[in-house]
């Protein structure tokens, strides 16, 4: 399998423990793990040529993939 850019455990390599940890402890968190690497992956096969998509449709999928992102580092990142 190629290699997909904006994994996140190569965005945020500091905090590869605490994604585990939350994966397995907090379900809102979960899901927005798995559906970020949901969205990466479209992206990336879109940006391939795998499976192309209108630029409409990748220019939503990349902005929601920069959401997921910030979000995803908010709950990282936060003290509780």
């Amino acid at each position: 399998m190629s290699h997909v850019p904006h994994e996140l455990a190569e965005e945020f390599p500091e905090l590869t423990q605490k994604m585990h940890d939350l994966k397995a402890s907090n379900l809102h968190f979960s899901r927005r793990f798995d559906e970020y690497h949901q969205i990466n992956r479209q992206v990336h096969r879109s940006e391939t040529n795998v499976e192309p998509v209108s630029d409409e449709v990748m220019n939503n999928l990349r902005k929601r993939r920069m959401n997921l992102k910030d979000e995803i580092y908010g709950i990282l990142t936060s003290n509780s």
